[in-house]
């Protein structure tokens, strides 16, 4: 018979290292020592179910994962996991081009407002972190083709911790390119 409590252990080993190597160590280091006595069991539960068990799988590898959780975490309207998975997705081994088609393709099955929801975060992570693929070609303002919307990496405020949005300048809005849809 097994030990259930040497299987979380080791669920909860190997979910830390996966989470690491999809993540990085920063992004874990964070949501680690922001963990309060409240948040402890949801922290432990993701780290062992989703990272120890889901993501470890031999079935996928993690390029597919990675377009898999882009897809459904942009059909739920997820800005800051999009924001953080298209990091992984990079990290994973995905281009910039390739994230692109991933959202051009949930936008068939999600709608649109989702995809370009996530468009604007994704572009909004490759300027930020400096990837090259991310940037549009700069469109004039008033050619009917550009409209102004929330900036999805600060929700409107402007303000990412005590800075300004790189994404938009804190001003809180960015202007996006809107399709004939």
């Amino acid at each position: 018979m097994t030990d259930p409590s040497a299987e979380r252990e080791a669920a909860r080993r190997t979910g830390n290292r996966v989470r690491r190597e999809v993540l990085g160590d920063a992004h874990v280091d964070r949501a680690q020592a922001a963990t309060t006595a409240f948040s402890e069991p949801f922290q432990d539960f993701i780290t062992r179910s989703a990272w120890g068990d889901v993501w470890a799988r031999p079935g996928l590898d993690r390029r597919t994962r990675s377009a898999i959780t882009l897809a459904a975490l942009t059909a739920l309207h997820c800005r800051e996991e999009v924001a953080m998975h298209v990091r992984a997705a990079l990290r994973n081994g995905l281009t910039p081009a390739e994230i692109s088609e991933v959202l051009l393709h949930t936008a068939l099955y999600a709608g649109l407002p989702a995809a370009n929801e996530a468009f604007a975060t994704a572009r909004a992570v490759l300027a930020e972190d400096g990837v090259a693929g991310g940037a549009l070609e700069p469109v004039e303002a008033g050619d009917g083709q550009t409209g102004e919307n929330t900036c999805p990496r600060c929700a409107g405020t402007g303000r990412l911790g005590d800075a300004d949005c790189p994404a938009c300048g804190g001003t809180g809005a960015v202007r996006e390119v809107v399709g004939d849809a």
